[in-house]
């Protein structure tokens, strides 16, 4: 057993779901929970599975796995916080065949899951065989939300060393399970991703579509990392630019060996060929600050220049980029990948949709306007206080039931009107700490493309000639 682990899937629920039909016969993807489809449909993705041959479910019907999941969530009201849980488990490169990694995998699930939805899934598209378990947060028996303790990574990790010894597969030590760190635990459990998961995915992405290591090495490159190869490859770093330092792939599963394996299998696969063709980078990119900036008529490396940086604007380029970031047509128009910095803002896409709203629905602009909207912000609220608590004072005294009721309705009254000035005032600190850093991540992001489109001309150059 190499690793074992899960993380919630943490997002905002649409309109409530509203059912007009048995759910196992609503297919319509709008009645959906977007955060809860996309994690399944990653889990059974095509490319990485044997077309769905290595795909089951657990205590619902696997073509309706979704509907159902929602449909147990309607039915117990409890359609908030934590959509799911996604799980892996993954084994040692040739130790087991995709029929039985898959085996395990549903007895894993029925072990660890035995009273909620499950999907598992096989796949199949690196060396080392895994399964992805997708978890529905609440119970289909008793209506309990799975509680996610750092116990329950301790059992799973149990369950899947109990498997690996009935089928005479190795497995690391219990030692080993927390190896990432504390820090990154409680990173998961709030749904959110380290930089090493982000980096993890990059390099699977990678993998996936190259031939030859160089190749490999320029599209992490692509990808806005720093790369620093051991002599004659003996090992990989790598590092954003923000980083504070790099991240050696063997710790994230990725030795050479591994990485040369995968590569080599690519290269004896005849039905690889067409993958590799289909994900080839095209010579001309699009790069999608670039264009933004072109759109707005806004060159971000001069933002600073009048000494009065436009606060909403930034905030609106950093939104934007990030809606390209799950957008499939800018994936299908080969789109020069964002940053592994600004890519791991969307975990907090919600917040920054909060405070776009507030620049956009106050009319600040400036640095200054959002200073003065926040000393305003302020002494109404000091005032309200102030008020509050004369109401307060005026209870001290023996008063007729009629002026008792008044008071108190005028001291909730106060309180009502500080809840939402309260609510804009932290949205507005929280710009005032963040504003700084999503323009170093444009300016870093601006930086990138333009030396891809540098790159391309000198490569169009050298055609000409």
């Amino acid at each position: 057993m190499e690793t074992t682990g899960f993380w919630p899937v943490k997002g905002r629920l649409k309109d409530v779901i509203a059912y007009t039909e048995n759910p196992d016969k609503t297919i319509d993807r709008k009645y959906l929970d977007e955060d809860l489809y996309r994690t399944l449909e990653y889990a059974a993705n095509a490319e990485k599975t044997d077309q769905r041959m290595y795909v089951s479910a657990l205590n619902c019907p696997l073509e309706t796995a979704c509907q159902s999941m929602m449909e147990t969530k309607r039915r117990f009201g409890k359609l908030k916080g934590n959509v799911a849980y996604h799980g892996y488990q993954s084994f040692r490169p040739g130790e087991l065949t995709p029929e039985l990694c898959h085996e395990i995998g549903i007895r894993t699930a029925q072990s660890m899951w035995p009273d909620y939805e499950v999907v598992v899934t096989t796949h199949l598209n690196t060396d080392s065989l895994h399964n992805h378990f997708v978890v529905n947060s609440v119970s289909f028996k008793t209506g309990e939300k799975f509680k996610n303790k750092i116990r329950d990574h301790v059992r799973l990790r149990e369950i899947s060393d109990m498997m690996c010894l009935d089928y005479d597969l190795s497995y690391l030590d219990k030692s080993k399970l927390y190896q990432t760190g504390k820090a990154a635990y409680w990173v998961h459990k709030a749904g959110k991703l380290t930089h090493r998961d982000i980096l993890k995915q990059d390099v699977e992405e990678c993998l996936a579509y190259v031939y030859e290591t160089d190749d490999f090495l320029r599209r992490l490159r692509l990808k806005g990392y720093i790369v620093v190869r051991g002599e004659n490859y003996e090992h990989i770093s790598v590092r954003a630019p923000d980083w504070s330092r790099a991240v050696r792939l063997d710790s994230i599963g990725y030795p050479m060996s591994k990485i040369q394996s995968v590569l080599r299998s690519h290269l004896f696969d005849n039905h690889f060929h067409p993958i590799y063709e289909s994900h080839y980078p095209s010579q001309r990119r699009y790069h999608p600050l670039l264009s933004l900036e072109k759109k707005l008529d806004y060159d971000i490396r001069h933002a600073r220049d009048a000494g009065t940086v436009l606060v909403d604007l930034v905030f609106y380029m950093v939104f934007m980029l990030l809606g390209l970031t799950q957008n499939e047509d800018a994936k299908r128009q080969n789109a020069q990948p964002m940053s592994p910095s600004l890519r791991m803002e969307l975990a907090k896409l919600d917040q920054i949709i909060e405070e776009q709203e507030l620049l956009t629905g106050k009319g600040i602009h400036s640095v200054q306007e959002l200073s003065a909207f926040q000393s305003e912000t302020e002494g109404k609220i000091k005032g309200l206080e102030a008020e509050r608590q004369h109401w307060r004072n005026q209870l001290r005294r023996p008063k007729s039931p009629e002026l008792t009721k008044a008071y108190k309705q005028k001291i909730e009254q106060a309180t009502e009107e500080m809840k939402p000035l309260r609510k804009e005032l932290a949205v507005a600190n929280r710009i005032e700490h963040r504003w700084e850093h999503f323009l170093s991540l444009l300016e870093e992001e601006h930086e990138l493309e333009i030396k891809d489109v540098q790159k391309e001309r000198q490569r169009e150059n050298s055609w000409e000639r």
